[in-house]
């Protein structure tokens, strides 16, 4: 919190409030929504159907089948990803990792799918999370209510076990009165 509150101080200041063009310029908020999505995605498993008879790792798929992708499990495969279950947002910034997209072209970070089949929504959703996520970092200090536990419930949209209560505590007014 205190890297990507630097960072947004840094490039867009306290005299005005992040705007969606600033995003650009965040790599390390970028980071912290990638890292969050590789972690926690919001559908944590895609369903698809195989076009044709084909053969993945030795497993003969015939055509018409219905096909599950854990991507959940993609985001946290020890062989594509170093310590895999740490929060890391640096993975996103230096290294091999850092020019990672989330749109579908890296198939071990899927959380919108890919191909003809991804959300359409991506792009939208990226804006608001990324735009909210840095107002919320520039505007308030947050004080967590008991521990943090990030253990995960079942559901499939993967709901926290136990819910994570924070209070803010204002740091830079969204709204300066006239």
């Amino acid at each position: 919190m205190e890297k990507a509150r630097q960072e947004i101080d840094i490039v867009v200041g306290k005299d005005k409030i992040v705007q969606e063009s600033d995003i650009t310029n965040l790599p390390y908020l970028q980071a912290i929504v990638k890292e969050t999505l590789r972690l926690h995605p919001a559908g944590p498993m895609i369903v698809r159907e195989s076009s044709e008879d084909c053969n993945i790792e030795g497993y003969e798929i015939p055509a018409k089948t219905r096909l599950f992708i854990n991507v959940w499990a993609i985001g946290r495969d020890r062989n594509h990803w170093e310590d895999p279950l740490e929060f890391r947002p640096e993975r996103f910034v230096n290294g091999r990792s850092s020019q990672m997209d989330v749109r579908g072209q890296h198939f071990h970070l899927l959380p919108f799918g890919s191909g003809r089949r991804s959300c359409p929504g991506t792009s939208m959703a990226l804006q608001v999370v990324q735009t909210s996520l840095a107002i919320m970092i520039q505007c308030f200090d947050w004080k967590v209510d008991g521990s943090v536990d990030m253990e995960e419930g079942p559901g499939l949209t993967l709901p926290r076990a136990h819910p994570l209560i924070c209070a803010p505590i204002l740091r830079l007014n969204p709204f300066p009165s006239c």
